[in-house]
């Protein structure tokens, strides 16, 4: 084998436009994300464009050259099928889906014909990939590690020019590559009690007609299989896009066209159809979706979604618990008072998002729920790590040796077990519920190997935890962590233990991002977007994020609240 050569690429910058497959009127105007565009929606982001084959290309310059024009969909990846015969480029299948390798240079081909051997007829060209991760035909993102190999068969009629006879269905991406050919969006589905939105991740290629990609997508899929146990959504599998198209006009409104069966659907369905479909399109700057049947106006409410009355930084100083408002601690009413009244040490807070309770460690391990004008133990078990409040009022808690034997206390301090948890580990640190309460992030040991990892929380009536789903690997991580939450509704943030800490920001469904934490960094909070992250230093330092730097938040903190979900 052989490293291959650099290949050529034409990159547009930003005048690089994709236009290929719309469905509506062609867009005018400068290119800028958000700007209204009449009957369809405009990819703003630009996407680098590849070159065709060259005359005289050999084998290897062809593959290469093939391989390294999936960054360019337009066209149904037309500039690809060039260096396809006419035949095989109306049997290959480019989204059948996307092996995402670690980067151009570290492929490796093999080419079984001498390139100076003018009188060959047929070759076959193999490459080896170092690959990190997958996206399905659905979209749905995995991570994986490892080499792949690729198998190519090249022809190359007398006199004519070498072309790929047969491929693997799908593209190839370099890492570096995926967001500029694919957008991540999340599909919205509702948890099993109709009372939070779910994201599923998904990465659809870039291109002007995302809103009736996402829109069939949502309405005609199926949620990701892990996530499956602990969402529903309210599209009936007999309902289903009707036409070719959704159409967004310059107001940001879709108009969805659905077959004759939504007649059938309640209020309340069409109120929850509504709402699943807005929350997933709004990522396209869609502000609201309008219903019809055979032209016929659908009318449809939304659902509304309770706000949290606790939603900033909380800190435990020197002398009470409370938010931290500039330089003060504003008391929290149901719980500052009472959290004063503890003696002992405290290790953990995790507060629920209404204010009402708080889930406190005490440094010698056992954990209380905290309400106003009660302090109650629910669980006392050996070397438990930092509870977890659920949107349901659960406290979940766990010892660190035994990962399985995980518990959810209810607000009567009635312990109910959770079945299914992490059977393949050994040990466990940090766990942590979402904010709609349908999945648990953990870090886990199993064999030698620590894991970030996210299960599916199924629950029965009530909302009590019965079991955890599959466990789906996030990623494997090489030094153990400090912390771990969730920012906003879709990613996980974790504070890595290594010798100069590291802030892994890692969307589920989707890769990681690695920034450099604060010095002496030991714990950390989560938020609905990067800006609300906070760090502790063992000093007492609160930091905050600040593009690139951080930035002191409040001293003299001695331990950093959390709130639930979050």
């Amino acid at each position: 084998m052989r490293m291959r050569r650099s290949w050529a690429l034409l990159l547009t910058g930003a005048l690089a436009l994709v236009l290929a497959g719309c469905t509506g009127l062609p867009t005018t105007g400068p290119v800028n994300a958000g700007l209204p565009i009449g009957e369809e929606e405009e990819i703003a982001d630009p996407t680098p464009i590849a070159q065709g084959p060259m005359p005289g290309a050999d084998p290897e310059d062809i593959v290469g050259g093939f391989l390294e024009a999936s960054v360019t969909p337009a066209g149904d990846w037309e500039t690809a099928q060039e260096f396809l015969t006419d035949e095989f480029a109306d049997e290959w299948e480019p989204q059948a889906g996307v092996a995402i390798d670690e980067s151009v240079s570290s492929r490796l081909f093999d080419v079984d014909v001498d390139p100076e051997d003018e009188t060959a007829t047929e070759t076959m060209v193999g490459v080896q990939l170092q690959q990190v991760a997958s996206v399905d035909t659905a979209g749905a993102y995995t991570a994986s590690t490892g080499t792949s190999k690729r198998a190519f068969r090249l022809v190359r009629p007398e006199g004519g020019e070498w072309r790929i006879a047969e491929a693997p269905p799908g593209i190839v991406l370099d890492a570096a590559s995926l967001e500029q050919v694919y957008r991540r969006y999340n599909l919205q589905y509702f948890d099993q009690s109709w009372s939070h939105l779910v994201p599923d991740v998904r990465w659809f290629p870039r291109r002007p007609s995302m809103a009736t990609t996402i829109t069939r997508a949502l309405i005609s899929g199926e949620p990701s299989e892990w996530l499956a146990p602990a969402v529903r959504t309210a599209f009936a599998e007999e309902i289903a896009l009707a036409g070719d198209a959704v159409p967004v006009d310059s107001s940001q409104v879709a108009a969805v066209s659905l077959n004759r069966a939504a007649l059938s659907a309640t209020p309340v369905a069409l109120a929850r159809m509504r709402t699943q479909l807005e929350a997933s399109l709004s990522g396209l700057g869609v502000s609201e979706v309008r219903f019809t049947v055979d032209g016929t106006p659908l009318e449809a409410d939304t659902v509304s979604f309770p706000q949290p009355a606790i939603d900033g930084l909380l800190v435990l100083g020197q002398e009470s618990f409370g938010m931290a408002v500039g330089d003060e601690l504003k008391p929290i009413p149901a719980l500052t008072a009472q959290i004063a009244k503890i003696q002992e040490p405290i290790a953990a807070i995790d507060v629920a998002l209404d204010g009402s309770m708080a889930a406190v460690q005490m440094a010698a391990g056992a954990v209380f729920a905290v309400r106003d004008g009660a302090t109650d133990r629910l669980d006392a078990r050996a070397g438990l790590i930092a509870p977890s409040l659920d949107a349901f009022g659960f406290t979940w808690t766990v010892p660190r040796g035994d990962p399985s034997a995980v518990e959810a206390w209810d607000g009567e301090v009635v312990r109910h077990p959770v079945a299914q948890a992490w059977p393949e580990a050994s040990s466990i640190s940090h766990l942590r519920l979402s904010s709609d309460g349908a999945r648990v992030a953990a870090v886990v040991t199993a064999g030698s190997q620590r894991h970030l990892v996210v299960a599916a929380v199924v629950r029965g009536e009530g909302g009590v935890p019965e079991r955890l789903g599959d466990v789906r690997e996030v990623m494997r991580l090489n030094d153990p962590a400090q912390g771990l939450a969730w920012m906003g509704t879709d990613s996980v943030v974790l504070l890595s233990n290594a010798s100069d800490p590291v802030l892994i920001t890692h969307v589920i469904g989707g890769p990681a991002t690695f920034s450099t934490a604060p010095a002496g960094a030991k714990s950390l909070s989560g938020g609905k977007n990067n800006a609300a992250i906070r760090v502790l230093t063992s000093d007492g330092v609160v930091y905050a994020q600040r593009g690139s730097s951080w930035q002191e938040s409040v001293v003299g903190a001695r331990v950093l609240g959390t709130r639930a979900g979050y």
